[in-house]
């Protein structure tokens, strides 16, 4: 299904390749969040159980020490879940994963810690600060706190509605927005064609798998410009000067690279960029 142009964005990535990125909408967005909260649902039941059963264990005589354990394990899932899962590699909740998206910077560079806790920590005033607004009893709350509290709510929880990129607030301070993310990790139908072409540890070892799946996205769109430019970096980058055609060369060192990476894997040696060591 393709996707519509106003959720297409142009990027261009550090190494100067123009890659095409689709943003996920309101609905993906929403559905992997209900999703994250089912599953924080489940580990909070499972948390209370586990509680009570300590509680019957030690006959309810560290009934108060059982209460901050558990009001301790709810602050960590509310707080500490996203983030823990977003910094993984996928930088995605299982929701997320479900879903198929994933959060990525917008100017194209590596997605770091302090752009993930600056989204999520803002996920408090956005989401769970507006919460307790609504679940809250009107008697307790002074009518004018209310209508501020409403209007807080209005804001925050409608923000990702009136802008083009569909940021949340926490996206806009970190300078992150979430993307849709194709379950696709190495293609075999870009591995069919057979090539001559040899390349040496030293040029395989320049890239790792970012760059491969940058690699896949270029040869999948095929724009000849594009393919030009990528080419000539990478000849300059492994010191490749034999005369074959862009497509040619980008097909056969894709084969190469991808085959190094699984080599690599298969002895538990896992190379995420360039800028990781060997």
């Amino acid at each position: 299904m393709k996707a519509p142009k106003s959720l297409t964005r142009e990027l261009v990535t550090p190494e100067g390749i123009d890659l095409r990125l689709v943003l996920a909408d309101g609905g993906e967005r929403l559905g992997a969040f209900l999703l994250d909260v089912v599953f924080i649902l489940i580990a909070l039941i499972g948390l209370t159980l586990g509680t009570i059963g300590l509680a019957f264990l030690f006959s309810f005589r560290s009934a108060d020490v059982l209460g901050v354990i558990w009001i301790l394990g709810f602050f960590a899932l509310r707080n500490f879940y996203f983030i823990a899962f977003e910094l993984t590699p996928r930088a995605a909740t299982p929701g997320k994963r479900i879903v198929g998206i994933r959060v990525a910077t917008r100017d194209g560079s590596p997605l770091t810690a302090n752009a993930i806790f600056a989204r999520n920590a803002m996920r408090e005033l956005e989401i769970f600060l507006p919460l307790l607004f609504m679940i809250a009893k009107t008697s307790d709350i002074d009518a004018w706190i209310g209508i501020v509290g409403m209007i807080w709510c209005g804001v925050f929880v409608f923000f990702p509605l009136f802008n083009r990129d569909r940021l949340r607030v926490g996206d806009l301070v970190a300078g992150t927005w979430v993307v849709v993310a194709p379950r696709r990790v190495l293609s075999p139908d870009l591995a069919a064609p057979e090539s001559k072409l040899v390349f040496n540890e030293a040029a395989l070892d320049a890239y790792g798998i970012k760059e491969l799946n940058i690699l896949e996205d270029v040869l999948r769109r095929g724009d000849e410009e594009t393919m030009r430019i990528v080419a000539a970096r990478i000849r300059k980058k492994i010191a490749f000067d034999h005369p074959v055609a862009e497509a040619e060369f980008l097909s056969a060192y894709y084969i190469a690279l991808r085959g190094r990476l699984e080599n690599r894997l298969l002895f538990g040696r896992r190379r995420r960029d360039k800028y990781e060591k060997v």
